[in-house]
């Protein structure tokens, strides 16, 4: 199969001919990927970052975890999907068994596996998605497959923790900080819940995009203190903040920006700049008793009230894309993610 594949970290991708994947085992299927979303993800483990959460992938890699396909062939014991089937591959994996599982908290599993970083991911023609009654989502003949890429991580990633982590009410003022695809992603589910949101961003396009999304207001943040103007727009602060990017700036502006007993939702990763360690005003934290909460992908189980708010055409994950590649581009738009150019979410569709 042909595939876009990581032979050294910080070098450029190379498109090479490699094998075709088998079934890993009797759960497993292969599923023949239609469309991949370019995630800023994929560009940390491209850099090398988080080794400090102990994250090293093996190279030659190929990289993917934001992934929709077509089932291609199906191992003796899957029960649930068949040859032809459309799905999804949500890119974080639970065991099954440990508590957080049983628990229905698949997403922070004792040992959880991903899509893309765990094995071969998306960025490949085919991919063996192991555990497959687990692991797959069956996709709506009305959502395209570039829409779904995107519904592995990025935009499942901004729903868990728009509407279950912080619980965005309608009328709150909502903060996103960061305008790449999981913050975008924030910015709709945030609007279609009835909040006020406010983008915050340095390029202008992203800011643009984030108002055909629904932001009511947008602040370029090269024009000055981020939250001396959400506190003016807002009339004292926001209800909820997002950092939607993973850097000092964005996370400290994010916590700047709340009101009393506002709430903060930490959705970037760090990069090899801050190496999973930013500092923050403790003493405001504690006295205006703001909370600061984590959110990491989307149990599996949280699935079908997304879908069915998808099929409805309350959300639709396509109006991010701005850009459709085929895989010779593919690498030039992930290695060039550090330099924050364009706008939306790009899909690797054409191989």
């Amino acid at each position: 199969m042909k595939a876009l594949v990581l032979t050294g970290f910080q070098k450029e991708l190379e498109v090479l001919e490699m094998p075709d994947p088998a079934l890993g085992s009797s759960r497993d299927v292969i599923v023949r990927v239609e469309a991949n979303g370019i995630c800023r993800s994929d560009w940390h483990l491209w850099m090398g970052d988080w080794d400090w959460i102990g994250l090293k992938l093996e190279l030659p890699h190929i990289m993917g975890h934001e992934f929709a396909g077509v089932v291609e062939s199906v191992g003796a014991d899957v029960s649930r999907y068949k040859v032809g089937d459309r799905v999804l591959v949500p890119h974080a994996h639970g065991d099954g068994v440990c508590e957080y599982c049983l628990n229905g908290q698949q997403n922070v599993c004792e040992h959880v596996t991903f899509a893309g970083t765990s094995y071969w991911g998306g960025y490949g023609r085919y991919v063996n998605v192991p555990d497959a009654d687990r692991n797959l989502i069956r996709l709506p003949e009305n959502v395209s497959f570039d829409a779904a890429a995107g519904l592995g991580c990025r935009f499942m990633t901004a729903f868990h923790g728009v509407v279950d982590q912080v619980a965005v009410r309608p009328g709150e003022w909502v903060s996103v900080h960061g305008c790449g695809g999981v913050g975008l992603s924030a910015i709709h589910i945030a609007a279609a819940s009835g909040a006020h949101v406010i983008a915050v961003d340095i390029n202008d396009e992203a800011l643009s995009l984030a108002q055909s999304l629904g932001a009511v207001a947008t602040i370029n943040a090269k024009t000055g203190d981020v939250a001396a103007q959400i506190r003016e727009i807002t009339g004292g602060g926001v209800h909820v903040s997002v950092d939607a990017l993973g850097i000092a700036a964005t996370c400290q502006a994010a916590v700047n920006s709340l009101r009393k007993r506002g709430r903060m939702l930490q959705v970037g990763m760090t990069s090899n700049a801050e190496a999973g360690m930013i500092p923050l005003p403790i003493d405001n934290i504690v006295l205006q008793e703001l909370r600061i909460i984590g959110s990491a992908n989307m149990p599996i189980g949280r699935y079908p009230d997304m879908m069915r708010m998808l099929e409805q055409g309350v959300l639709d994950p396509g109006k991010l894309i701005t850009n459709r590649v085929g895989i010779e581009q593919a690498g030039d738009i992930l290695t060039s993610m550090g330099e924050y150019r364009g706008a939306g979410v790009s899909v690797l569709n054409r191989w």
